[in-house]
């Protein structure tokens, strides 16, 4: 049976579970008094990206202070494709709408990764991650990705998983088209990856050359015209999810003929 859509949902901590009682902080019930406007009875979903989305409904709202009842649950909690966004910082602007589309595009982390090239010497990831959690809470997905503290290219990959293959966005040397290297790599389909993109102005030819060296390296190109950095990072997303991630399947409650 399709359910009706939900305008509003939230991210919490706690467990989610039928009967139970949810006491909100502060800014969260300041979200729902003073900003959505919301009133007793009214209902809202919940995730916390363990226990799939719940119904919940406003027991009690006050000045700093919201009470809710866990109704019932709407979906089960499910597995969501594993591949990491590692960038290399750029202005705040354009961050910010790189991590919000990120997050509805379905990365599972997000890694700052300073480069030699790098402007940006300092990265807000308690801004950063705010925005994760306000843009996974819109785009209706069941995780919040985490946001890590930026490092090194060099300390990151001395400590990096090798069985996470990276998508490397190569704007120089030799590379494969972004759709011909992901077709050939169908087989990987449901292993953990990670797309790297660097800054404006690109990798220095040194960390290049040292990724290029990493038999879990995969160099792709984005075709003749040179894109900014969170361009080239959106995009790379938006090709493997095509190709390897979720994008074969529609959203929740949107399978009625014509949704």
């Amino acid at each position: 049976m399709t359910q009706p859509k939900i305008a509003t949902r939230l991210f919490v901590e706690e467990d989610l579970s039928a009967g139970r009682s949810l006491g909100l902080d502060h800014a969260r019930a300041h979200f729902l008094r003073s900003v959505l406007r919301l009133a007793r009875g009214a209902q809202l979903a919940l995730f916390n990206g363990r226990d799939g989305e719940w119904l919940a409904r406003v027991e009690g709202l006050g000045k700093g202070w919201a009470s809710l009842e866990i109704v019932e649950q709407r979906r089960e909690q499910r597995a969501e494709p594993d591949v990491w966004l590692v960038f290399a910082p750029i202005k705040r602007a354009r961050l910010d709408f790189m991590v919000e589309k990120a997050v509805e595009l379905g990365a599972s982390r997000l890694l700052p990764v300073f480069t030699q090239h790098t402007d940006v010497s300092r990265v807000n990831t308690e801004r950063l991650a705010a925005n994760a959690r306000e843009a996974a809470e819109q785009c209706e997905r069941l995780s919040v990705p985490e946001v890590t503290e930026s490092l090194g290219l060099s300390a990151l990959l001395a400590d990096w998983p090798r069985e996470r293959r990276i998508l490397l966005c190569a704007e120089s040397g030799a590379a494969r088209p972004i759709g011909e290297a992901l077709a050939a790599l169908e087989a990987s389909a449901g292993q953990p990856w990670a797309v790297l993109t660097g800054p404006e102005g690109g990798f220095h030819a040194s960390e290049l050359d040292a990724l290029l060296k990493l038999p879990f390296v995969t160099p792709v190109g984005l075709g003749p015209r040179v894109l900014r950095a969170d361009t080239a990072a959106l995009a790379a997303l938006t090709c493997w999810q095509a190709w390897l991630g979720d994008w074969g399947e529609r959203p929740p409650f949107r399978t009625t003929e014509g949704g």
